[in-house]
């Protein structure tokens, strides 16, 4: 609720007949809706035809059943929903991206975040590459259909691909007759599959998506794998599996996945219920009500009341016809949303010490303007808790921070944040006990936390700016 902007959903399916596939990545994009609001697009193959559509606005707004209707039937379907960390918000920058080469059309969906991608795209223009969007993942589209050329096959070209991509990139490629999923060799991204009572095979960014389709989530993909669903079966292609330590973003269990997901073997309610649960133990307060800030914050109240002994109660209320704070491009829309998104309870905090629990905390505008609802509601007095550590430095990774120049924490002590607000009191979770939130039950113990700690797994981008394809040459040549 701080301000964060999230990065990209994927999904996509795998069928051994020709059926409404199309159905069914809209669905698995609806469960997906949380990670990208910006725009979405689905890619239909039927025995290598593909029918495309994409468009900015919400999944429900973009597939109207008359869209739906002419993508038609297939067998294998490939979708995406976006919120640009690397590019504006434009139809051009929609995804999948489709390619048509010499061997054959290809569908490629990405989330994540290239840290080399400026060096690729000035080498591929060097060698007459024409670019029409302004992503990274157009980028990764480039280098997958070079490699193409030269491959036996769409994994091979991808498995080559991956050792030119430097970052954090989950994909779903289609080709003429294949489903490819591909993770990078740090994880930084989540990436699964599972399997309908049907046999079709389902790949999702998150577990909510295969549950919302009928599907048995089956694993998650292991940082660096490639799996080659077709005709066969699954096949995984492990050769990059191991190189790197593991480096999944912390902050999915904190705030962008879905609370019904399931990463890496972890519940993400359980691992936000300990999140409260050590910022009770870490900063106690005297209160009579812990709420939470929709919907993120709900979950660490939760975890936060049952260890305190202070009662849980609902506080605000989220008008569920409005997107999330962090899509609004510009402040003044951003404020003009949080007005029209949350109402307090009055009858919950008059009166009331109350502990507010929140996720994170960006520039501080949208905490002081809930802090304010609340005062103007009667509330007593109010003790924030935030489920996160400090965000002290950019995320390189597919999380739109990239600049340290309007994080609050960067420039204001914790006590000067709480005053900046008008909170009572102020306390963030500790960068130790963030790495302990899944309790050991992830299926691999690397975390990325750079975001707060500065500790990065790659080479920071020498030209970091999310617009740094709209720049001019003269300008990406200067940097």
């Amino acid at each position: 609720m701080g301000g964060i902007h999230e990065e990209c959903g994927v999904f996509g399916v795998y069928s051994a007949e020709t059926r409404d596939v199309a159905s069914t990545v809209y669905y698995g994009l609806f469960a997906l809706q949380h990670r990208g609001q910006e725009s979405c697009g689905i890619v239909v193959n039927d025995d290598g035809v593909f029918s495309a559509y994409k468009d900015t606005g919400l999944v429900n707004d973009v597939f109207t059943p008359a869209v739906m209707s002419k993508l038609g039937e297939g067998s294998i379907a490939v979708g995406h929903c976006r919120y640009g960390t690397t590019g504006n918000n434009d139809r051009n920058n929609a995804q999948p991206l489709v390619i048509n080469h010499i061997k054959g059309n290809m569908a490629l969906a990405h989330n994540g975040n290239l840290v080399n991608s400026a060096e690729l795209r000035e080498e591929l223009e060097l060698q007459g590459s024409i670019f029409h969007t302004t992503t990274d993942s157009e980028v990764i589209s480039y280098i997958i259909t070079k490699e193409r050329i030269n491959s036996s096959s769409i994994e091979e070209a991808v498995s080559r691909a991956m050792d030119k991509l430097h970052g954090a990139y989950s994909l779903v490629v289609m080709s003429p007759t294949k489903l490819i999923a591909a993770r990078d060799e740090h994880g930084f991204r989540p990436l699964c599959y599972g399997k309908t009572p049907s046999g079709d095979y389902v790949v999702s960014s998150e577990s909510c998506a295969l549950n919302s389709v009928g599907a048995v989530l089956e694993r998650d993909l292991k940082p660096g794998e490639i799996l080659v669903f077709d005709k066969n079966g699954v096949r995984s292609i492990s050769d990059h599996c191991g190189k790197c330590e593991p480096s999944l973003c912390v902050f999915e269990y904190i705030y962008f996945a879905r609370p019904d997901s399931v990463i890496e073997g972890c519940s993400v309610h359980n691992a936000r219920l300990r999140a409260g649960a050590f910022l009770a133990l870490e900063h106690p307060v005297q209160a009579d009500v812990v709420i939470g800030v929709p919907d993120s914050g709900i979950d660490a109240a939760i975890g936060f009341a049952r260890q305190s002994g202070i009662p849980y109660g609902i506080g605000l209320i989220k008008n569920r016809y409005i997107g999330r704070t962090f899509i609004s491009p510009g402040q003044k829309s951003r404020e003009d949303k949080v007005r029209i998104k949350l109402n307090p309870v009055s009858d919950v905090v008059r009166g009331k010490r109350v502990v507010l629990i929140d996720d994170s905390i960006v520039r501080g505008t949208t905490c002081a303007r809930i802090v304010r609802l609340l005062r103007e509601a009667g509330a007593k007095e109010i003790h924030l808790r935030i489920s996160a550590p400090p965000f002290l430095n950019p995320c390189y990774y597919g999380t739109d921070i990239d600049s340290r120049e309007n994080l609050i924490a960067c420039h204001n002590s914790v006590e000067e944040i709480a005053k900046i607000v008008g909170a009572d009191s102020l306390g963030y979770l500790s960068v130790e006990n963030v790495t302990k939130l899944t309790n050991g039950s992830c299926s691999h113990p690397g975390f990325c936390a750079a975001c707060f700690d500065g500790k990065y797994s790659t080479e920071i981008p020498s030209t970091p700016a999310k617009n740094r394809f709209e720049m001019k040459i003269s300008e990406r040549s200067d940097a």
